[in-house]
Order: C-alpha cells, then structure tokens, then sequence
C-alpha cells in the first residue's frame, strides 16, 4: 500500500481525495493545511497544521499532493523532497522557471519521484488524437490551434486575495490555458519560438486576463493560442486543433472533451459517427487525477519516471513566460 497526504485543502484538493480512495494500492492517511478550520471535514485523517512537522512525526506517509497555491509550489516541493517523500503536485508546477528547474534538482538530488498533475491528456478524445498522430494518420503537419473562451468574472477573482496575482496565482495563461498548452505539446513537439501578445482588459487583476501568440514548433510547423476569462457571459469554447496532409481534427465543446472534426484519409464517415457516438458514451472517461495517482503508485513500485514527470512540467511553463516576455518587447522569443 502505498499512503499518500495532500497538503492545501482547497477546492482542488477534493479531486486528489477522491482519486486516492479509488486508486488500488493507495490511501490517504494524512492531511495538512494551515487554516484548522479547513481541516474539519478531514477530521477522519490524521491533520496537521505545519508540512515539515507532519513529515518529521508521521513515517509512513510515502507521497504527498501539494494542493496550495502555485506561488507556493516550490517551497513546499523542497521541504517534502528534503524530507524523502514522493511529490504529486498541482499546475502550473511554479510560475517561474527558475523554481521548476529547482524543483526537479531538489527531487533528483533526493532520489525522489516529481510528478505534475496535467489530467486533459487523459480525455478518452484526446487519447485518440495521440494515437492517430503516432500511426501517422496526419502525415506532415502544417499547423495547430489551441483556443480557450472561458468566463472567470470579478467575483471568482475576488473568492480569495491569491488569485489574480503575479506572486501566487498567474494569469489566464498560467491558470486556466496552461491545460491546453501542455496537450499542444504534448501533440506537436518543442517549440522553436513564439511572438505573443497580453493583456489586463476587463478584470481587476495583476495578470493577464487575454493572450494571444502564434508559435513555431522545431519541427516547423506553427501554433496559434488564444486564451481568455474575459467571454461573456458564460464559457464558450475550449478546443484544439490539428492540421496535417492527411487529417483534419478538432476536440472542442465548453470543455475539450468531444471530437467535433475527424477527417482523416481512408476513415469512412460511419467510421467517423461510431467514433464520435463513442465518445459521447464518457466524454471524461477515468478522471484525469486518477490517471496520475494511479501512475505513481506504479512508477514507486516499478521504480521508474511519473507519467507526466518534472520535465513535462517545465515546458509549458518556458512557453507561457516566453509569450509573457514577447508580450512585454514586442519581439519574438527563441526557446531552447
């Protein structure tokens, strides 16, 4: 059995608690938040107050979820790692690169695994999407599009002092679309550069709350990300899109979750309705923090990388801060 902790007991922290209980070999034996209060509805666990005091009294805690805010993701990486655990922690992995980079040093120089929650490429179409890219079905790909039209309205801004702020939180591009540039890189590869624009336009915030930027993959193909909590007056849209010689695909809906485009050379169209109908069966399939808590009991047991490691966390970090920076210079950026 492997026992697992969360620390932050947020909204985002009942998904971690729910994966747990329905992961086989794992359980949630600990939790710690700084806020008592909070710890209430967790009171049939053992709750602690300080992280480094619960990892110095209670041994058998093997991994911990950091679910706090993600201007604080480094530090507590860094106390859990110094104290031998495995970490499992929420996006973005930080909000800057400098504390990704330290945070990968800080798991591997303690012989611990690192593991960031990035659950959307485990969408049943999203999947799909993968696999059609790796048997080749597109051919040469010309291009990408990333588009994310959501509503995030002052009130949500205000539910808590964090949010909206470049110390803790980030903006649309950190917090909201960060979901659907990993995918785009996932899909499409590294990125060569990217010519981005930003702005503050209609919420009371430090961050961005619209963006834009259009990017070219090493492999020469380009990217066009759109991303926004500006929509009114609900969410629209969230979707991506693949362009290639052979296959058109678009996965979109208020979430991406449906495949709303399949063209691809030889599939008939029935072929195409059965797919779709498919995947209106269970658009979410398994939740996506399922996925990664059963990955890494399976990565401590085999003694292998998470599924989605510290690397995979870094990068859409280097692309979001590179659009950041365009943004500010009026230049394009090379990323390396």
């Amino acid at each position: 059995m492997i026992n697992f902790a969360l620390v932050g007991v947020g909204h985002i922290a009942k998904k971690h608690k729910d994966a747990i209980e329905k992961t086989d070999g794992a359980a949630l034996v600990a939790v710690c938040d700084t806020n008592p209060e909070r710890l209430e509805e967790y009171k049939d666990y053992q709750t602690y107050t300080d992280l480094d005091e619960m990892l110095k009294v209670n041994d058998e805690i093997d991994v911990v979820n950091i679910c706090v805010p993600s201007g604080l993701h480094y530090p507590l990486t860094k106390i859990v790692a110094e104290h031998k655990r495995h970490i499992i922690v929420e996006k973005p992995m930080a909000l800057t690169l400098e504390e990704t980079e330290k945070m990968q040093q800080v798991a591997e120089e303690n012989g611990v695994k690192l593991a960031v929650v990035h659950p959307n490429r485990f969408r049943p179409a999203v999947q799909k999407l993968r696999k059609a890219i790796d048997d080749g079905l597109f051919g040469k790909i010309s291009h990408a599009n990333a588009t994310v039209r959501w509503n995030r309205n002052q009130a949500y801004y205000d539910q808590a002092p964090w949010r909206g702020t470049e110390k803790y939180d980030g903006g649309v591009l950190m917090n909201q679309a960060i979901h659907d540039l990993d995918l785009m890189l996932w899909l499409m590869g590294p990125v060569e550069s990217v010519q981005g624009m930003a702005a503050t336009r209609l919420r009371n915030i430090e961050t961005e709350d619209v963006a834009t930027a259009v990017v070219r993959f090493k492999s020469g193909a380009l990217g066009v990300i759109e991303a926004a909590t500006t929509i009114y007056p609900t969410n629209l849209e969230e979707s991506l899109s693949i362009f290639g010689e052979k296959a058109t695909a678009k996965i979109g809906g208020k979430t991406a979750n449906y495949i709303q485009t399949w063209n691809i050379e030889g599939i008939t169209q029935e072929e195409v309705l059965a797919l779709q109908k498919e995947i209106e069966k269970n658009p979410f399939g398994k939740p996506g923090h399922q996925w990664i808590i059963e990955d890494m009991v399976k990565a401590i047991e085999e003694d292998r990388e998470p599924i989605v490691s510290a690397k995979d966390g870094i990068a859409p970090i280097q692309l979001i801060l590179a659009i950041l920076e365009s943004s500010k210079t009026g230049k394009a950026v090379k990323i390396n």
